[in-house]
Order: structure tokens, then sequence, then C-alpha cells
């Protein structure tokens, strides 16, 4: 931890004597993240010191999510540096080289450890615990109790209300008396109001719940974009770091619009958060899914390009992708996975989701394509079951980022998915695109890939912890399931689907209702992709057309998937060597998601 705090001080002394401002920025960032990342590899070093071998599984599974966002940290300090002069970057890069090093080292350690006693086959360490059988271990009495209860029959700890009728007129002043470090949690009504101002629920302020009036009536909005010399990292308008957050009936914006590039309405960096019934509404990189574990649920995500990208263990369950109009002639990818070490815990999940276009979209959508996604970094991970894909989602799918990029090494998939988009026959045919039954996608369900069944239930949440059925009940993961492949051509949505006609945010496009139709063909051929100057496509560097082929199907982990019992038990091998991992050098990577 020391070199990363050595790194640390570097930036901020670096940051002191810098007149540019966007490198002065971009170390500010640095060492913000150099200290989330020595907050990382604290907790992994005290898990070891509670060591209790009947629980070596749950241990093992946080290890990775803390050494996976530490990786994420150092990733994202390097990013800071795109479009900025000097050497600072360098400079950094240099410091920080053994630290990128150390972090690869401790994760293939990790996985050894969970392949070597998995394969021992202990019979008191893979116990499973039952869905709901007990309330996770922070969560205090007042919040079971919250947790079915209705707004209006909760007493909030604070109330946030621009009228006055709350203690506090601005969430900013309300944040201030939240106690730090508490296991119990702290909730904040925040009524009805448009709030301007940047937020951010720091890491020491942990369970804290924000509960909103919907999410088109209280709506946090903000307008910071890189293309006015922010970094992608600080132009979010919401930023989340405390663990256990859970948000409800909150809207959250950015308005900068599609010609400001990158503009985050919300980054999220909090271990086992929740987001219910919110929306996200933005352009280019509306919510950044930094790292960790979280669970959305019956949320919107809207934007043009990379909407949803980042490197957190994520499910979205129940949610609509609304595509807005982008710029002129430019592709809409919906997904950017990052993911730089294929040891990392971590990829993007949509399950029973539906993608949609706003009104504006519709009408440029033969010009504009809509990709399921694309890589932001080799090992970027996205699988996408159950959920319905409308007809401007060309056959093809996917959209590469530049060149081979990543093509032999990420991980996509595709089940039971239906829409006039769904079709997979013509699908490109990249050695990361896989083919996998249920049982092999059951691993990527939200019990087993995020480990929802510990933190989740009890939360007021509607969760379904495996595979739905047909009927909308769900497949428990532990079972095995007959084989099914993707439904092509069907136009039936979801059964349990987010009804796209619900009304956006004031200020936002009309509502996508009626916007798809099922029955239109996908048109064919691709268009040109997003301007490269700010996404994650440019070209890489030869040696990144080099990375090993693709493993076989993997879980969230990094392990196989073959069999479902894999992704909760640690004797699921790496995908590699620690001599397989990429080179950790920012410039051999694409500096931004978008």
């Amino acid at each position: 931890m020391k070199q990363i705090s050595d790194v640390a001080k570097k930036s901020q002394t670096m940051s002191e004597l810098q007149k540019d401002p966007r490198t002065k920025m971009a170390l500010d960032q640095c060492n913000e993240l150099m200290h989330y990342a020595i907050g990382e590899l604290s907790k992994s070093f005290e898990e070891l010191g509670k060591f209790e071998f009947h629980k070596v599984d749950e241990a093992l599974i946080k290890l990775k999510i803390w050494l996976s966002a530490t990786s994420s940290h150092e990733q994202t300090c390097f990013e800071g540096f795109q479009g900025t002069h000097g050497d600072a970057g360098e400079t950094i890069k240099k410091a920080m080289k053994n630290v990128v090093q150390l972090t690869t080292n401790w994760l293939a350690v990790v996985s050894e450890m969970s392949n070597y006693l998995g394969s021992m086959q202990f019979p008191e360490m893979n116990s499973r615990r039952l869905l709901s059988q007990e309330f996770p271990s922070w969560m205090d009495a007042r919040a079971r109790r919250i947790k079915n209860a209705p707004v209006a029959e909760v007493k909030p700890d604070i109330v946030v209300a621009q009228d006055g009728s709350g203690q506090f007129k601005t969430i900013n002043e309300a944040l201030k008396e939240i106690p730090k470090k508490k296991n119990t949690t702290f909730l904040v009504h925040i009524k009805s109001g448009i709030y301007k101002e940047f937020v951010q629920v720091n890491r020491s302020m942990t369970h804290v719940v924000f509960i909103g009036d919907s999410p088109d009536k209280t709506v946090i909005t903000g307008e910071k974009s890189f293309k006015d010399g922010i970094t992608a990292y600080k132009t979010a308008t919401v930023a989340i770091v405390g663990d256990n957050f859970i948000a409800n009936d909150i809207g959250f914006k950015n308005t900068a619009g599609a010609i400001k590039h990158q503009a985050v309405a919300i980054r999220v960096l909090s271990d086992e958060s929740i987001f219910y019934n919110c929306r996200f509404d933005g352009y280019q990189d509306t919510l950044y899914a930094h790292s960790h574990r979280q669970f959305y649920r019956d949320c919107t995500i809207s934007g043009t390009i990379d909407f949803l990208f980042g490197n957190a263990a994520a499910v979205f369950q129940n949610c609509t992708c609304l595509v807005r109009k982008p710029l002129e002639n430019s592709a809409c990818p919906i997904i950017a996975h990052r993911c730089k070490d294929p040891r990392e815990p971590t990829g993007f999940v949509l399950q029973d989701c539906t993608i949609v276009g706003d009104s504006d979209y519709l009408t440029v959508k033969e010009s504009s394509k809509t990709y399921l996604g694309r890589p932001w970094k080799e090992y970027s991970r996205t699988i996408i079951m159950t959920t319905f894909i409308p007809d401007f989602v060309p056959p093809e799918g996917w959209q590469p980022s530049g060149g081979d990029f990543g093509l032999k090494t990420l991980f996509y998939a595709e089940v039971r998915n239906t829409g006039p988009g769904a079709a997979v026959t013509n699908r490109v045919t990249w050695p990361g695109i896989k083919k996998l039954s249920e049982e092999e996608i059951l691993p990527f369900t939200p019990a087993p890939s995020i480990q929802g069944d510990a933190w989740i239930p009890g939360k007021g949440v509607p969760y379904f912890p495996g595979l739905f059925t047909g009927n909308g009940s769900a497949t428990d993961p532990s079972a095995t399931s007959s084989t099914n492949s993707n439904t092509t051509g069907s136009s039936e949505s979801p059964t349990i689907a987010v009804s796209p006609s619900a009304s956006p945010p004031s200020g936002q496009h009309d509502s996508p209702s009626g916007a798809v139709s099922p029955s239109a063909s996908p048109p064919s051929g691709q268009h040109d992709s997003p301007s490269r100057a700010v996404s994650p496509s440019a070209s890489p560097p030869a040696s990144h057309h080099d990375s090993p082929s693709a493993s076989p199907p993997v879980s969230l982990d990094g392990s196989p998937s073959a069999s479902p019992s894999t992704v909760v038990s640690p004797s699921a091998s790496p995908l590699a060597s620690p001599s397989a991992s990429p080179s950790d050098s920012p410039s051999a990577s694409p500096e931004s998601s978008g």
C-alpha cells in the first residue's frame, strides 16, 4: 500500500504545481482514486485477518471484487490524462508501473487460491445460503421495517424539500448530517423538485438510502462535459462511493447534450448498491457503473453512445434502454464494458430488459444504427438474456471498437431474446462471441454472478435470482435446465419487461410508447461508427491484437461456466495464467469510453 500512497502524494504535489486546468484535474482525480485503492487493499487485508474456513468462498469472492475495483481505480487514473498537455500523464504512469503489476499479481494469487481450494471439494466450504434465509449482516432492525413499507409510513432521518417543508433545501446540506462509517441505515427523503447540484455520497457514507417522490418528480441534474475541459470521470452529476447505497424513485440527469461528448449523469463505485425505479438520462456515457457489485431493477437508462459503461459486476433486471438521437450519422452502441484482466469478476448482464428508441431517434434510425455494445477493454463482458431487441439493431448486432481490438478475448452472449432484432443468424462471428445454452447462462443470473441472494432480499426491491422462464417465473441458478437457443424474429416482448411507455422526465424526448414496430424487418448494412476522438474505439497498437484466444464460456468471476455450480464455488480456475494478462500500460488501450 505504501507504493499506492506514494503515487497519491506525487499526484497531489504535481497538482499543486500544475497550471493547466485539465492536467490539474487529472492529477486530483488520480489522488482521489489512489486513496480509494488503498481502501480496497485495506479491506482485503482485514478480510484475510478474520479468515474463517467455512466462509472461504465468500471471502475469496470479496477479495476478487475489491482487487478488481483497485484495478479500475488505476485505469481510471490513467484515463484522466486524455486531452492533457505535458508529461504529467507519463510521469504518473511510470510511478504506477509497479503498483499495477502488484494488483495483477494479487488477483492472480487469489484466483489460484480459488482454483486450488475448490478442487479439494471440502463439504463445509461451499454451503449455499438460501434465498431470503437471512438478512444481510449489516441490515439493522430499522432497515428491516423499512423494507416493505411505503415512504409515507416510514419516518426518514432527513427530509430535503425545496419548498422549505424539510430540514434542508439542498441535498448537499443534508449530506453533511449523514453519520460516517455507520452500519445502520440512514434514510433521506428527497421531495419533488429539480435539484441542480453536484452530489457525492462519499466513501465514509455507508448504508445511505435516497428515496424520491418519483423519477420524473425528484430529479438531480447537471451539465458538466468533457468538451468543457472536465475529465469524463468528473463530469458526473451524482457520484456514489459509499457502500450499500440504495436509491428509489429518483431521476439522475446530465443535460450537456450529444455535442458535448462524454457527460455522465451518475457514477457508481458503491459495492452492493441498488437502484430501483430510477431514471438515468444523458447522451454519451450516461451511466458509469464504475466498479463493485450493483443491481438495477425497473430503471430506465437513456443516451446515445456507450450510455451504459464501466467495469462493475452489474445486473440490469427489467430495465429499459432508451436510445436517443445522436450527432448526425453516428452509431449508437449501448454498452461499453471495461475489463482488462480475465480474472476480474466483472461484467454487465441485461436480463428481461427492453431496448427502445425515442421518437427523435426513430426518425434517423436508418442512418444511425444501434448496436448492443462494443469492447472498451480486451476482456469486455456483456450478456443479454430474455430481452426485447428492436428492428433498429442491425443483424450484426455488435460493433467493433477499432480494428480487431478485443475481438478474440471479449465475452459476448445472447440467450432467449425476443423482438425483430433478436435473430442471431447473421451476428458477427468474432472469436469472443459465445453461443450458450440455458444451463450455461445460469451463472450470469443475479444470485451467482453478483452473489445477489446475500444482499438484495429484504430491501423492498423486486428480485429474481435466476433465469426468467416463459411464464414470468424464475429458474433457480442451482438447478439445471434444458437447452434453449435464442428466439429469432419473435415480436413478443419479455413477459415482465418494463413498459417503455412511461413518461420521461420533464425536458426529455417524447415517450417511446409505440416507437418500435415489432413487425418491421431489421434494416441491413452497417453505417459509420461514431467519432473516435473521445471514444474507446481508437485503434490500439498491434500488441493488443495478439491477445490470447478466448477460453471456454466463463462466469463473471472468471471461472468456467459449463456447470452452474462453478460460480458459487471458488474452485473455478482463472481464464489464463498471470502471464496471459494484457499490458497494463494506459497508452496501450483506448483512453475513454465514449
